[in-house]
């Protein structure tokens, strides 16, 4: 098999969630609920962060980019499939799975690297709160998001790139909502061992480094705290930890679960109940955990519906 792409196979279909017309309808209006939730929860946390000087912080720097890589990462395949539902079919071109699938693995690194950097940003600000202004400075929180975007976009090109010049024959039934990597490399009929080496190590090598840098950095900044002398100073500062901690176990727990786990464990409904945990839910929660305990952004968020409300 020669390395250019043979593919008999012009479009695919997404099977979607299920097949019964009436769930099909009551998913719908579930998937529709979660996307406008997920954009106007991410959207309000752009404008409110963007707009009150006082959240012009790297915390919330670092906050309002995770909001709009949420809001993109949604967008990547919700619309799709609503628009599949309304239009009465399940397919997508192939160059239409292969963009998909492109970002995809560019908003999921960028989450990645993203619940990283605020993991450090987090361990400056307790561990080391002197030196915090003169560390975090604009210029290296600005390194930071282009870095994690050129990494991001030159990840999803390599694999988007290696799946171009597999072949599919056949069978082109996606039992997924989107196009994910999995069952697509399970269609093909090339040869996909070099997907799979690249997916192991350095797609791994993506996806872990971030992951031990947030753990290094808790294990810190919990080394920090338990040495804060007073009980209420102990809670203050876990409590500013809380919610990012809360996103990061629902993202790596999610993504874990789903591809690193043997698969012979696993089955078609338990994957896609687990991608619609990561690329659904997850964008829609955040929002809702960052600002439930924090009194800044709650009320800049109030600011900001007021001022809409009362302009219209």
């Amino acid at each position: 098999m020669t390395g250019t792409n043979q593919s008999s196979v012009s479009e695919f279909l997404l099977l979607g969630l299920s097949r019964q017309p009436q769930q099909q309808q009551l998913l719908f209006l579930l998937f529709l609920t979660m996307y406008l939730a997920t954009v106007l929860g991410n959207l309000l946390i752009v404008l409110a962060i963007s707009t009150d000087p006082r959240l012009h912080t790297p915390m919330y720097f670092f906050l309002r980019n995770l909001s709009f890589v949420d809001m993109c990462f949604s967008s990547t395949t919700v619309p799709k499939m609503l628009a599949n539902h309304v239009l009465g079919t399940q397919a997508i071109s192939f160059s239409g799975c292969l963009a998909q699938m492109y970002f995809l693995f560019e908003l999921a690194v960028m989450d990645n690297f993203l619940l990283a950097v605020m993991a450090y940003d987090r361990f400056v600000a307790i561990c080391h709160p002197l030196h915090y202004t003169a560390k975090m400075t604009h210029q290296l929180c600005a390194l930071l998001v282009a870095g994690s975007w050129i990494v991001a976009k030159l990840h999803a090109l390599l694999h988007t790139l290696l799946m171009a010049r597999l072949s599919f024959c056949a069978d082109n039934a996606i039992p997924n909502f989107f196009c994910d990597v999995t069952p697509l490399l399970k269609l093909s009929c090339s040869d996909t061992q070099l997907n799979q080496l690249m997916i192991l190590t350095e797609g791994a090598l993506i996806m872990v480094t971030p992951f031990v840098c947030i753990l290094a950095s808790y294990i810190h900044i919990s080394c920090a705290v338990l040495r804060v002398p007073s009980t209420r100073g102990r809670w203050k500062a876990f409590s500013t930890c809380g919610s990012h901690l809360a996103v990061v176990g629902l993202f790596y727990g999610t993504i874990i679960n789903l591809y690193f786990n043997p698969s012979s464990s696993r089955s078609a409904e338990k994957d896609t109940m687990a991608t619609v945990l990561y690329t659904v839910v997850t964008p829609m929660l955040n929002p809702f955990i960052y600002s439930l305990r924090n009194r800044d952004l709650k009320g800049a968020l109030r600011r900001v519906v007021s001022r809409r409300t009362f302009s219209v």
